[in-house]
Order: structure tokens, then sequence, then C-alpha cells
């Protein structure tokens, strides 16, 4: 989502942000339907969607570590890629992450077993209990959804005032580098991790 806001402006960072805060939203409907229950009880379907989130994380990593050697021009090279399309608007930076940014919030968010674990463990020991353990759920749901979309949406428009100082070539190599590592490492982190 920082790289989206960054390299690709605001927009770009906000359909992350929608992207993020709807993989709240099916998991918090999973909850509700007592589905998710189901995943934290079979470590079978636990380990397939860590394993798949932290393949799609390693992917996301290797993507931006290539990115920062192609688009960049290599360690010494100029900033300007070899062939841009005719078609491409001058508005958009060289190194735009590729790939729909709703999607990768959506991908990154579901597939995400911190998400599975806080959703089917934590929540529901939150939950109101007033009308019914439903209405408490879908409750705090909401709320989480709501509070997500209004604090990264605020984190995106100040990454996307900072645009200026990131859209240098050399910040840009750096940052993707930094990114690649940091969503291996996670990646890695996440397969290793015990439920």
């Amino acid at each position: 989502m920082t790289k989206r806001a960054v390299v690709g402006g605001w927009r770009d960072g906000l359909r992350t942000v929608g992207g993020i805060t709807a993989g709240l939203l099916i998991w918090g409907v999973l909850t509700v339907a007592g589905l998710a229950a189901v995943l934290a009880a079979s470590s079978t379907a636990y380990t397939v969607v860590k394993l798949v989130g932290a393949a799609y994380l390693v992917a996301l990593g290797v993507q931006s570590l290539l990115s920062s050697r192609r688009k960049h021009g290599g360690e010494g090279g100029t900033d300007v890629p070899t062939s841009a399309p005719a078609s491409a608007p001058a508005s958009t930076p060289a190194s735009a992450p590729a790939g729909n940014p709703w999607r990768t919030g959506l991908v990154t968010n579901v597939f995400n077993p911190k998400i599975a674990v806080f959703y089917t463990g934590l929540l529901p020991t939150l939950a109101p209990t007033g009308p019914s353990p439903e209405a408490g759920m879908a409750l705090l749901v909401l709320l989480h959804a709501g509070l997500t979309l209004v604090w990264l949406g605020g984190y995106v428009m100040l990454l996307a005032r900072a645009r200026g100082f990131f859209e240098r070539p050399a910040v840009r190599r750096a940052m993707d580098r930094v990114t690649g590592v940091v969503l291996i490492g996670f990646g890695i982190k996440v397969a290793v991790t015990q439920p």
C-alpha cells in the first residue's frame, strides 16, 4: 500500500486500501457465518491459507526487487525505461506497480493468516453480548473495517503529499529494494509461523 500511494499516487493508494477493507469484510462475513471457525479448527486449512499468503508476499517481494533493477536502469543506469508505450500517460511514474491495486489489497488481506487468527480467535471474545452474538460480531467487523479505511486512507493521503521526495530515482530504487526484501521476509515469517 505504501508503494502504491507513493509511486502510483493517492488514487492507487486508496484503491489498495479499499481492497484491504474488502478483505476484512470477507473475513468478517466468514466469522459471523461461523465458517472462519472451520479454519481455526483445521490445521490443514490454516496451513493452506498461510502458505498461499506467504507465497503471494514472496512473489510481490521478488517482483519489487526485479522492478528496482529493470525500471531504474540497474545500479548505475538512468531512470528512464528502455521503451515506454506511446499510450502511457505522462503523469504515470516509470516504476508504478503492476496489477490492479484493489485486487492486490484484497488478495493480500484475504490470505493474511494474522487476519485469520485475529478474526477467528480474538474478535469473537470482544463481541458485545447485546441482542445476539452475530449482531455483536457484525458491529465489531464494521467498526474494524471503518477504522481501517479511515486510518489507512489518511496514511495514503500523507504519503501522496510526500510524493515529490519519493519520485527521486535513488529513493525509488532504495524503496523498491527495501520493499522487496521486507515482503520476502514477511512471506518467510508467515510460512514458518505456527498457529
